[in-house]
């Protein structure tokens, strides 16, 4: 058996072993919670993904879930209606889990840190390595954001495929021109505007329809003599020209 005297050295030494580990660091806004209020079928809810050893989240990219004020949901490529009273809950529980105001929790050990965006109503929580954090609100209410499991009875209408009124063509001209490229049959690819680390044109109507169809056909397109690599991003409800890419 341990003597006293040992008992109380060793349960010190593990509280300076523990306080001698590097842990999260959460960091407040000293900005108070002011929610914007929810109206029409703007923006209210949204998470994202960056960082990690794969550069998680890069230009042009995607938010996982996107939330509107009309109880539409964009995820996975695909499009839920929330009911009105679900909608409510939903809001609700994220000013409880304190979304509602900016806050960011870091974990300084890790390097290359996958990091958890949560944009709610203006303010943005951000938690490095959410898995290790399980434990905070935030993170316990982003787990519910799939909307692959929730109850049918919360949902208006059966989810179904996204389709985008508005395409983002995101393009770079490639350094070895002899390439070979299609022939793009929209506006020249050239011509774009500089977004998302490269150009960007926005195809509207029946050509983002159309153009949709073209992504099976490879990523290098021929554009009034020069070879490009192309991707092809839909545009959110929220989004509607090349500039929104660097604010979602």
């Amino acid at each position: 058996m341990f003597g006293r005297g040992i008992v109380v050295a060793l349960v010190a030494g593990a509280a300076l072993t523990a306080c001698d580990r590097p842990g999260p660091k959460e960091s407040y806004s000293a900005l108070p919670a002011t929610p914007e209020p929810v109206s029409g079928d703007g923006l209210v809810l949204r998470w994202r993904m960056t960082g990690g050893i794969a550069g998680l989240g890069g230009p042009g990219t995607m938010p996982e879930f996107s939330l509107y004020g009309d109880g539409r949901a964009v995820a996975g490529g695909k499009e839920y209606r929330l009911r009105p009273e679900a909608l409510r809950r939903l809001l609700a529980d994220a000013r409880a889990a304190g979304l509602a105001r900016p806050r960011s929790v870091d974990s300084p050990e890790v390097s290359d840190a996958l990091v958890l965006q949560i944009r709610f109503q203006g303010a943005t929580t951000k938690v490095a390595q959410p898995n290790e954090h399980g434990g905070l609100p935030a993170v316990r209410f982003w787990k519910r954001l799939d909307p692959r499991g929730w109850p049918a009875s919360d949902q208006a209408a059966p989810a179904r495929a996204y389709t985008p009124a508005r395409l983002a063509v995101l393009t770079g001209e490639l350094a070895d021109q002899s390439a070979y490229g299609r022939p793009w049959p929209y506006a020249p690819l050239g011509k774009g505007v500089p977004a998302a680390g490269g150009r960007c044109t926005v195809l509207t109507g029946k050509d983002a329809g159309a153009a949709q169809r073209l992504a099976g056909q490879g990523d290098r397109w021929r554009s009034e003599g020069k070879v490009y690599s192309v991707r092809l991003r839909p545009l959110l409800p929220d989004e509607s020209t090349c500039a929104d890419l660097t604010r979602s």
